[in-house]
């Protein structure tokens, strides 16, 4: 996981949030993934509202350990492994200088 890294959600997903469940929504099928919905736990809508173009992978670290009991190893594989799924379904988008 590179530190310095940005990313922002894709103009392709749609955020509800429903009965205090973070849902997201894929708006364009074009890949067998964007035919699903996927349903946030609390740590993973934590780490997505953080996803918004201006926090680096590093800064939503520190936010993580700061919040929840988690070692920063532990945080930044969930971070990692969430980020890559994300980017599995077109989720997120890199954000470029």
């Amino acid at each position: 996981m590179e530190a310095g890294k940005v990313y922002n959600k894709s103009k392709d997903i749609v955020t509800r949030e429903i009965e205090g469940e973070v849902i997201l929504v894929p708006v364009v099928s074009e890949a067998p993934e964007m035919d699903s919905i996927y349903v946030l736990n609390e740590t993973s809508a934590f780490i997505w509202n953080l996803l918004d173009g201006k926090n680096s992978l590093d800064n939503i670290l520190d936010r993580m350990t700061n919040t929840y009991e988690v070692t920063r190893e532990r945080a930044r594989k969930d971070i990692e492994d969430f980020i890559n799924t994300l980017l599995s379904f077109g989720a997120l988008e890199e954000v470029r200088d």
